[in-house]
């Protein structure tokens, strides 16, 4: 059996990235364990399971969302709760024992809870609608709140003292508290009453005794929990685990003996963090998610450098883009990481490209979550443009880009023509590059979501390096010099034949990266540990 330890944690915390629906998403949730599982799990290439070390009250509604929801997993804090349900629970905020004559309100976002006209209570939902927390007021201050699991119970509270958060309790589906975390130093009670974990495997389970009643840190006591697990698993599991600082040192001594192959994925890690190079040093495989990372830890593995591979998380699939349908040209421009005086060339060159071609549309596009970012963005492009002499209007904030993108502005023939692109999100950046005609990553970090998916959709992409996924005068062009952007806009933008010839190449480079290629590349991976 596979067991997946993912790093799935919000903010250097011990905790899931569950957030209120009204809230701008401020962090992607696809990653190289999710990928990882939902190939494992579609394909049904092998046995696995997945050990969350975190607290994740709402963990079943994150597995449906990436379409896994039967995944097998345990969970230290569910060991810590004596929670052994796997399934959802539909519930209701009405079925809370509310006060007699409490009456609520409704408003767009949140739900307050008013006894005597006074509130007393805010209710917060999910993206679907489940409810997660509940804050309970004394006066205009929060006193308590309430961290609701979706299987339909309160699994912790946070007790506050005016308006800043004491400790935070940690239940049992009767309400029972078992560990209490300080936020002033991180330490840990243990509640005597009930001073025990549950380690429940195929149906085996055990009550084991907390070691102390007082821990340093929760970090203890999760890896005191995860030791326990792993010592009841068999010697031929493998763990996957996806490299984070946040759980290197917690895992280390507990995986002492037994097989380990190590995710790397974009910059979550330190390589220099003393558990890191334990980890690494123990590693029976090492699996990064770019050709360029690989090589680095070859480097530094030296010896050892033949148990590094590169597989990258993502697959590839011949999409159907729909940029030849519209009566524009969308020119998608990674920003992320690329120098200010770097962009300011992108903008003069653009702007005097829309001089020869009236149909292009640039679209500066963000993995960022930033809320005033798209804003401080359009005003730097006009102020660029102002400066050179060129319609800062091309760059117009709170254009209606259902039209403009593909009308002129009748106001003075000025069409707008650069836009912003947030997509925090998959979903909503897969929605975007669908719509592309050109993409152009010119920063030296490649965005290595962006190649593949333009390798998915056959769409042309102009880079600074070449790449496994672009290969120059195939399925896209490298560009050192900015001064030769012109020359490509023009080659792939002027007609449909160079841009076909480099669909059909960028088709032909995703049949390395299939599912199918995906799985036989982790079976022989299984089977050299093996």
């Amino acid at each position: 059996m596979i067991v997946f330890i993912p790093a799935w944690y919000k903010s250097e915390q011990w905790c899931e990235n569950e957030q209120n629906w009204h809230e701008r998403k401020m962090h992607s949730e696809f990653d190289d364990t999710v990928k990882q599982i939902q190939l494992f799990h579609r394909n049904k290439a092998f046995e696995y399971s997945i050990c969350l070390l975190g607290y994740s009250p709402n963990l079943r509604h994150f597995l449906h969302r990436q379409g896994v929801y039967n995944a097998p997993y345990f969970s230290v804090f569910d060991a810590i709760s004596g929670c052994e349900g796997k399934r959802a629970r539909v519930f209701s905020y009405q079925d809370l024992d509310w006060i007699p004559h409490t009456e609520f309100l409704y408003t767009p976002f949140v739900i307050y809870a008013l006894f005597q006209g006074r509130k007393y209570a805010q209710l917060e939902f999910g993206e679907d609608g489940n409810l997660i927390e509940v804050d309970m007021y004394e006066g205009d201050s929060v006193a308590i709140r309430n961290i609701y699991d979706d299987r339909g119970f309160v699994s912790s509270a946070i007790i506050y003292s005016e308006d800043t958060p004491v400790y935070q309790d940690y239940y049992t589906e009767k309400g029972t508290w078992k560990i209490r975390v300080f936020f002033e130093d991180n330490h840990v009670e243990v509640n005597k009453e009930s001073s025990f974990y549950t380690i429940n495997i195929d149906g085996s389970r055990e009550e084991i005794p907390f070691r102390k009643e007082m821990y340093d840190s929760l970090d203890d006591v999760i890896s005191e929990v995860f030791n326990s697990y792993v010592s009841k698993l068999s010697k031929d599991d493998i763990f996957c685990i996806a490299m984070h600082n946040r759980h290197n040192k917690v895992i280390t001594n507990g995986l002492i003996g037994h097989k380990t192959v190590l995710s790397f994925f974009e910059n979550r890690y330190k390589q220099d963090d003393k558990a890191t190079k334990v980890l690494l040093a123990r590693a029976d495989y090492i699996v990064t998610d770019s050709k360029k990372k690989c090589d680095e830890i070859k480097e530094y593995m030296g010896d050892d450098s033949d148990k590094v591979v590169n597989i990258t998380p993502f697959d590839t699939r011949k999409e159907s883009g729909i940029s030849s349908q519209l009566t524009v040209q969308k020119i998608l421009v990674a920003i992320d990481n690329l120098p200010s005086e770097n962009l300011e060339k992108l903008v003069l060159i653009f702007a005097k490209y829309f001089e020869e071609n009236d149909k292009a549309r640039v679209c500066f596009f963000t993995r960022e979550a930033d809320y005033g970012l798209p804003s401080r963005i359009l005003d730097n492009t006009r102020r660029i443009l102002e400066e050179n002499g060129y319609d800062s209007r091309l760059a117009l904030e709170n254009a209606d880009t259902t039209t403009t993108q593909n009308l002129v502005d009748e106001m003075d023939d000025v069409p707008v023509t650069f836009f912003v692109e947030q997509c925090v999100d998959e979903l909503s950046a897969s929605k975007c590059i669908r719509e592309q005609r050109l993409i152009i990553n010119v920063s030296n970090s490649a965005n290595l979501y962006l190649q593949i998916s333009g390798v998915s959709f056959g769409i042309p992409q102009v880079v600074s390096k070449e790449s496994q996924y672009v290969r120059d005068e195939q399925n896209g062009k490298i560009v050192t010099d900015y001064n030769d952007l012109p020359k490509v806009l023009e080659y792939y933008l002027s007609s449909l034949n160079n841009w076909n010839n480099a669909m059909i190449k960028a088709y032909d480079i995703g049949e390395n990266y299939t599912t199918r290629r995906l799985v036989d590349k982790w079976k022989e991976v299984v089977e050299n540990i093996g």
